[in-house]
Formats: C-alpha cells, sequence, structure tokens
C-alpha cells in the first residue's frame, strides 16, 4: 500500500514538473536603442559582468528554458533591467544618466553587484579590485 502511495506522488510530480515547462515566460531582448558611451575599459567590465542582466543583449543559458528557474531567470532580467539598461541609455535624460552611473559605482564598490548568486554560474563576471576601483572613479563617487 504504502510503495502504491509513492509511486502515486512520484507521477504526480513527474506530470506537474513536464508541465510547468508549458508555461510561457518572456526571454526576449528588445533592440538597443542607444547604448552607453565609456571608456573601453569601462564598457569591458559592463559587457562582461553587468550586460547579461542590464541591457537588452541578454545571453539567456540553457537553464532559463526550464522551469521554474526559467521564471526566476526572466524576473531577475526584468527587474534590473528596470533599474538600469545600459541598452536604452538614451532614454534616460542626462541627470538620471548621472545618477544611474553614480549607483553603479555605489552597488559594485558594496559589493552588491553582480549578484552573489549570478557568480557561480558566470564566474567571468567577477570583478576583481582594480576592476571595482576603475567602475568606483568612472561613476564619480571617487576621483
Amino acid at each position: 500500500m504504502k510503495y502504491n502511495k509513492c509511486k502515486v506522488v512520484f507521477w504526480i510530480i513527474v506530470v506537474i514538473a513536464v508541465g510547468i515547462q508549458f508555461i510561457p515566460v518572456n526571454r526576449t531582448n528588445p533592440p538597443v536603442i542607444g547604448e552607453i558611451e565609456a571608456p573601453e575599459e569601462i564598457m569591458a567590465i559592463l559587457h562582461r559582468s553587468c550586460f547579461d542582466c542590464h541591457s537588452n543583449e541578454t545571453k539567456w543559458p540553457w537553464y532559463s528554458y526550464v522551469a521554474p528557474a526559467s521564471w526566476l531567470v526572466t524576473k531577475d532580467v526584468r527587474d534590473a533591467r528596470s533599474h538600469i539598461n545600459f541598452s536604452e541609455w538614451v532614454n534616460y535624460n542626462s541627470k538620471q544618466q548621472k545618477h544611474k552611473q553614480e549607483e553603479c559605482g555605489e552597488m559594485v564598490a558594496i559589493g552588491e553587484m553582480p549578484l552573489w548568486f549570478y557568480l557561480p554560474l558566470h564566474s567571468e563576471a567577477t570583478l576583481s579590485k582594480e576592476e571595482i576601483e576603475l567602475i568606483v572613479t568612472w561613476s564619480g563617487l571617487k576621483e
């Protein structure tokens, strides 16, 4: 009797796991409207460590196609783009651009960016102390 209950529970879980794969998620990359302009060294860091979430040039990893991870990844990218989107930089006025640039430096300086849970699968996004200093200086927080 216990075996049959376990078997039923197992198959229910399998059906649910397969079924949730059909729930659509928005994994799109809208067109780049106008990218941020920064020194080449800064752009290289931004492209490597920030653009996957904070631009319209996201490289969607394999796990972004498997629910429920796909739900989390698309939500994180959507939230990140709403905070700062380097592909839509021209949509910000000069005051907003300055603020976002400073915010970028601040988040990097205090270790909030890149996010800790992003780094284990994207070790290339890890910032060295020198790169952190470059971003902080570029952001205008430090002369």
